[in-house]
């Protein structure tokens, strides 16, 4: 298995609802399940996918889909300490600073996110990619 991945949940709401124009996650999520990259996510990403899913689907159908979803991405845990960190970092968005510093804490290669903002506020050690920017990396 290859590199080491944090999956916003932007990413994994584009693959799970199939939402058009964002067809890199399929592509993602293709390496994931024959293991040439190792993907996670945080229990608030969790949350999030279950909030947006269940406005779609029948909560038996969600807790179907993260089921499935979780026989591919581990789940990483957020520390005490890391918390700290995140909030006293100098990203201005704390929920952003959550995933992005416990991503560091579990030595996550790179971080895949739509998020510009957060692209910009990231620091050497931990790189932020759009997508199509990972892919383009390691697939093309």
């Amino acid at each position: 298995m290859g590199s080491k991945i944090f999956l916003d949940a932007n990413i994994c709401l584009d693959f799970l609802l199939q939402r058009k124009g964002f067809e890199a996650a399929d592509a993602i999520f293709e390496r994931i399940i024959k293991r040439e990259v190792k993907a996670c996510i945080t229990p608030a990403i969790v949350h999030i996918i279950a909030y947006f899913s269940k406005k779609i689907h029948s909560v038996d159908t969600v807790k179907k889909i993260l089921l499935k979803l979780l026989l591919h991405v581990e789940v990483i845990e957020c520390s005490h300490e890391v918390t700290i960190t995140a909030i006293a970092s100098a990203m201005p968005d704390i929920e952003d600073a959550l995933q992005y510093y416990t991503a560091i804490h579990h030595k996550v290669d790179y971080f895949v996110s739509h998020d510009k903002g957060l692209k910009k506020e990231a620091i050497p050690v931990l790189p932020v990619y759009s997508p199509n920017e990972f892919l383009g990396l390691f697939y093309n």
